[in-house]
């Protein structure tokens, strides 16, 4: 099976790391903490919001793929089942 890309994908993961970066600074400054935390919420759903996009494309991709004859859709059920218990 192919892998899907998700390169798409880079340019939040770089902006993620540009909110990680920007809490880091503000702790080192001694910002306000409700204005760290709000912006620690922000990076939190960025990347809620990146993990939604592989699970669809894993989901549209892998596992529609996996429906579709090869008989591996048992095991990706399971794979997913227990992605989303952690």
């Amino acid at each position: 099976m192919k892998h899907p890309c998700h390169k798409n994908q880079i340019s939040s993961l770089r902006r993620i790391k540009g909110q990680i970066e920007g809490v880091e600074r503000m702790i080192e400054q001694g910002k306000y903490c409700v204005d760290i935390l709000n912006q620690i919420k922000a990076t939190k759903n960025a990347i809620s919001t990146v993990e939604g996009k592989v699970l669809q494309t894993h989901l549209q991709e892998c596992i529609k793929e996996s429906f579709n004859g090869n008989g591996d859709s048992d095991n990706k059920i399971d794979e997913i089942v227990k992605l989303l218990k952690r």
